[in-house]
């Protein structure tokens, strides 16, 4: 393996977890929409609270990384202590911190991730800052493109002019809330040298403006598929996830490992670490489809979006108890 053989690229955070007690609060659920309320004005008490380092890039680099994948990263971060923390937690998980930037006098990016039912909602705050685009980058096999702050167009910009000065890179995007927020235009370099797409159903749906695609993934995939990404994969949710490779004409699904969920947040950073290191290593994409789902799987028994994710000698057992569960990739 080369050097590096992934270089991420996005954001990290640090995660506050807060489980509060479910006397303290009102959900309604239905189909549609999950509302929880807490009394206005009170002082809630919550049963725990942890720490953690998150955010996408960061999770993919360590999932990568503990999947026998030599990582690197490319974060801009604020020379404060939660920038400090992020570092800190990332060398000591071996991923390669050369192109991380602390910019001084600026603030790093922080969330509150309020756990419910098993289910998480999040409070995002993205620092303010400008993006630094090295000025010297390695080319490297895979890139791994995700989300990144309001300000992340002029960088967008030159990693598209990068990635197109260099070919043999072979790109993975999964766009962020700001990108998707944007629109396609404000992305379109990117998804059109992308090889990997990771996107969920609604995602999908509204970057290819398909509207409601229940019943037609096989059509949803072949509109994502025309803007550009060579592999698109599709997660949907306790669905599981579809894709489609349109080098070798095939469309294939993988369900769900049915575990219970302790907490959700990083479920679809897993996914995309595991499916990605897999393809890296050389795997076929049912194989990778199954290294994603085995990973989503164990991150969602913890707290946090890396503290389970699976090591490499971990992850044939996580297979066999796929198989032995009745999940399997088929065609459709």
């Amino acid at each position: 393996m080369n050097p590096t053989d992934l270089l991420s690229i996005g954001d990290s955070s640090i995660d506050t977890f807060m489980t509060p007690l479910e006397t303290e609060t009102l959900c309604t659920v239905d189909k549609k929409q999950c509302l929880i309320a807490f009394a206005y004005g009170e002082k809630i008490p919550v049963r725990n609270l942890e720490f953690a380092v998150g955010g996408n890039a960061g999770n993919n680099a360590v999932g990568a990384k503990r999947l026998g994948v030599n990582s690197s990263i490319l974060l801009t971060l604020g020379d404060d202590s939660i920038g400090n923390l992020i570092v800190e937690k990332l060398k000591s998980e071996g991923v390669d911190m050369t192109y991380v930037i602390q910019q001084p006098g600026t603030t790093s990016n922080y969330s509150t991730i309020i756990n419910y039912m098993g289910e998480r909602t999040i409070f995002v705050y993205h620092a303010p800052r400008s993006y630094e685009f090295p000025v010297q980058l390695p080319v490297v096999p895979w890139v791994y493109l995700t989300s990144m702050g309001e300000s992340f167009r002029p960088f967008y910009n030159h990693l598209t002019e990068w990635i197109k000065k260099n070919p043999t890179i072979k790109l993975a995007f999964n766009p962020g809330s700001w990108q998707l927020r944007a629109g396609y235009d404000s992305i379109k370099g990117i998804v059109e040298s992308t090889h990997i797409m990771y996107v969920n159903r609604q995602e999908a749906e509204k970057l290819t403006n398909f509207g409601e695609s229940n019943g037609r993934d096989r059509d949803l995939l072949i509109a994502l598929n025309k803007l550009g990404p060579k592999i698109c994969i599709i997660t949907d949710g306790g669905d599981g996830a579809f894709a489609y490779d349109s080098i070798n004409g095939k469309f294939v699904r993988v369900g769900i490992l049915p575990v219970d969920a302790y907490e959700r947040t990083g479920a679809g950073d897993a996914f995309g670490s595991g499916s990605l290191s897999a393809i890296i290593h050389g795997r076929t994409l049912e194989e990778a489809l199954l290294w994603g789902t085995a990973n989503s799987a164990s991150v969602i028994g913890y707290t946090g979006p890396q503290k389970g994710l699976l090591k490499f000698e971990e992850m044939d057992g996580w297979l066999i108890r796929c198989k032995s569960s009745g999940v399997n990739v088929i065609n459709f």
